[in-house]
């Protein structure tokens, strides 16, 4: 569904993406992983045709980027800070504008304001609306028009813990439709759950690209296992057939009460890889 090849960017003197290469097939969650200013904006706007490039091949729906006709958008969401949503207008309102635009029918509007759960903020102004509403103000915009692709730029940044879990059931929910999703964030725990695939991006570059938990793995240097025992004590014991052995009889003493393995989180990982931890600025 997606495909960059060696994607280069420079504003003026300073280089933002250098040797981007990335491959994002049909129905899955993709996850840009990296701190602000790594370079994450500036990809998802060269791909969706937002923003020239000085070398290399971004093709999205077997199209250059740079190609996209008024019809391939209508095949593609976006949600990005906030866009699309104006302070004075009703959530109806605010849906009404882009209806217009993608030659939706109105009946649409009612149907997504319900599916992000704002119907009964439907005649309420955007400006009155919480950081979480307006989020999924915005989502309700992007869904509107039944979109092949979406592309959620940090989707769930500085919101609650509640109505960032909202907003994972409604991705998810899209995931299930058939949508390709390309989300990026600095949130680890965000990624590990939703993402199929996740690129590590630092000062431009991909330091690697592979499923969360595989490249938890692929980074687990330690290799041990840490057993809690129900007198409160922790013990940690190298991968093996030893520790399997230690490990079974403990729970058949009934001593073990938690068992869990070494690997790091992509928090860990990342920060071993660039000595950056992904929600610096």
């Amino acid at each position: 569904m997606i495909r960059c090849r060696g994607i280069e960017k420079s504003f003026s003197d300073k280089k933002v993406l250098s040797g981007i290469d990335l491959d994002i097939n049909d129905g899955q969650i993709f996850g840009l992983l990296g701190p602000s200013g790594a370079g994450k904006t500036t990809l998802i706007k060269i791909i969706t045709g937002q923003l020239s490039y000085d070398g290399g091949s971004a093709l999205i729906m077997d199209k250059e980027a740079g190609d996209l006709t008024r019809e391939d958008n209508r095949r593609i969401g976006i949600m990005m800070d906030n866009f699309g949503v104006y302070d004075r207008f009703s959530c109806t309102d605010n849906l009404k504008v882009f209806a217009d635009i993608y030659g939706t029918p109105y009946a649409k509007i009612a149907e997504s304001l319900e599916l992000v759960g704002l119907k009964s903020a439907a005649k309420k102004s955007a400006s009155d609306l919480s950081k979480g509403m307006r989020a999924r103000l915005q989502l309700a915009r992007v869904f509107m028009h039944s979109p092949e692709i979406l592309f959620l730029d940090e989707p769930t940044s500085g919101l609650d813990p509640r109505s960032s879990k909202a907003i994972h059931r409604l991705i998810r929910d899209k995931k299930k439709e058939g949508c390709t999703i390309f989300l990026t964030t600095h949130n680890m725990e965000e990624a590990y759950e939703l993402c199929d695939t996740v690129a590590l991006l630092n000062e431009g570059r991909i330091v690697d690209i592979g499923a969360p938990d595989e490249l938890c793995r692929k980074y687990d240097s330690k290799k041990t296992i840490r057993v809690h025992l129900n007198t409160g004590e922790d013990i940690e014991l190298p991968c093996g057939e030893e520790s399997g052995k230690k490990i079974d009889e403990l729970i058949a003493a009934g001593k073990a009460e938690t068992i869990h393995s070494s690997e790091p989180d992509l928090e860990t990982v990342f920060l071993e890889l660039t000595g950056k931890k992904l929600e610096e600025e």
